[in-house]
Parts: structure tokens; sequence; C-alpha cells
């Protein structure tokens, strides 16, 4: 999976401890850690893409008979 395209937003916390944990705002259970910021960020883009290959098979198991999808930007506003 190509994460090129994608922009999400992610978040790094610095425990006081030692390390950083990281999440991504527009993603649930896309978390990760690692003991220096680089190896935080590399740890989060692999959680991303392993929830974003789960949410594909799920998206597939409980729709095998959609053959044909339709994306499209939307935009709410007040």
């Amino acid at each position: 999976m190509y994460l090129s395209n994608l922009s999400f937003t992610a978040v790094f916390v610095e425990d006081p401890q030692g390390g950083y944990s990281a999440y991504v705002e527009e993603l649930p259970g896309a978390n990760s850690q690692g003991e220096t910021l680089d190896e935080a960020k590399e740890n989060l883009k692999e959680a991303i893409q392993l929830v974003l290959e789960s949410n594909k098979l799920l998206s597939q198991k409980s729709n095998p008979k959609i053959r044909k999808s339709i994306r499209e930007r939307v935009q709410f506003s007040e």
C-alpha cells in the first residue's frame, strides 16, 4: 500500500521518562511509540499501513458483492 498520496495529522507526545508516543488524529487505532522521535515516526508509519490494510480487508469481507466504488471529496461547512 502506498502512502504517498495520503496526508494525516500525527501527534507526538514526549514522555518525561524518555521516548515518544504517537497517534494519528484522523485514523483511530493508528498509534505507536519509539525511543526517539525518528523511531516513533517510522513506527507510526508502519501502524498507519497496518490499520489501512486491515480496514480494506474488513471492508472487502463485509461487502463481498461490491465491485465498483465511487470516490469523491466532500466538504462540510456551517
